[in-house]
């Protein structure tokens, strides 16, 4: 065969244009001993196309469907989501408890330091009342003296 027909044909074969007329005169001339030189590397490829085609598989399929679950991660990203919402509710519910006996703390702290000035000002206001009803008693005593010392004068008076 001519080497301009056998470069037209490979142009075409590897356009995929050809027939398979085409391909099997391709395939004649490059396992044939008179390929061109410059045309070489092509005897490679179709000598590989022919002894691939003469392979044979010999192992055993397994013809025993494996059975492979479908993963639904829609569910998966919504359980997610509820448990994100449901820890966050418990966790503001639980931040709240702890602001509320924080507050409560500080409120009970607040009422203990009243409760204890205001004892302070009882006690003084104790002392305040002795020393008054202390003062009463003197002055009671000392009307007494007045009313025999008056009535001392009176008797030497007459």
């Amino acid at each position: 065969m001519e080497l301009a027909s056998i470069e037209k044909l490979l142009d075409k074969y590897l356009k995929a244009e050809t027939t398979l007329q085409e391909e099997k005169v391709l395939q004649k001339y490059f396992r044939s001993n008179n390929v061109a030189p410059h045309l070489h590397e092509y005897s490679v490829m179709f000598n590989y196309f022919k002894e691939s085609k003469d392979e044979v598989f010999t192992k055993t399929i397994q013809l025993k469907p494996e059975i492979k679950r479908k993963k639904n991660w829609k569910w998966l990203s919504v359980a997610a989501s509820v448990v994100l919402l449901i820890s966050i509710y418990t966790g503001k519910q639980k931040y709240d408890e702890h602001l509320q006996r924080k507050q409560f703390a500080q409120i009970k702290e607040a009422l203990q330091m009243v409760s204890i000035n205001l004892n302070k000002g009882n006690e003084a206001l104790y002392a305040v009342s002795s020393n008054i009803n202390k003062g009463k008693n003197a002055i009671g005593q000392l009307s007494t003296y007045e009313n025999t010392v008056n009535k001392v004068l009176k008797t030497v008076n007459n």
